[in-house]
């Protein structure tokens, strides 16, 4: 686990050092059973600017802090069911017969190209109420 530059666009080998970019992880890991083995490894190397071996000793005591803050919040969204109902709304359409013959490649792709054309089907788009879900998150940080 490693922070990324969001300029960028890949990771810079720095130790994890917000509870709201780790979250997240952490809680799909629980929401799918948690950790069968293994857990969390920092992957930062001395390219870092920080080189000095009190910096990677601050480091990792300092990440491990953060993980384990974003354990618990996660574990506290999992047992308030805070996103679940959300995110059950988002994708009901797909609990349905036909988007389950989708999904199980019971339909081709033709088939359902097919399908979009014989009903004229147009989907309008939806919210995905990303702001709301964003300050959900956040009240459990």
């Amino acid at each position: 686990m490693n922070r990324n530059d969001y300029q960028s666009g890949w990771d810079t080998d720095q130790f994890p050092n917000s509870v709201a970019e780790i979250v997240l992880a952490y809680y799909h890991i629980l929401r799918g059973g948690g950790f069968a083995c293994g857990g969390t490894n920092f992957d930062a190397k001395l390219r870092r600017q920080s080189i000095d071996p009190s910096d990677l000793l601050i480091a990792h005591v300092g990440a491990m802090d953060i993980c384990a803050r974003a354990l618990k919040a996660a574990h506290a969204m999992l047992a308030d069911g805070a996103l679940e109902t959300p995110l059950a709304q988002r994708y009901a359409g797909w609990a349905g017969a036909g988007a389950q013959k989708m999904l199980t490649g019971a339909m081709t792709l033709d088939d359902i190209a097919g399908q979009v054309v014989q009903l004229d089907l147009n989907p309008q788009p939806r919210s995905g109420r990303q702001e709301h879900l964003e300050n959900v998150v956040n009240r459990y940080l």
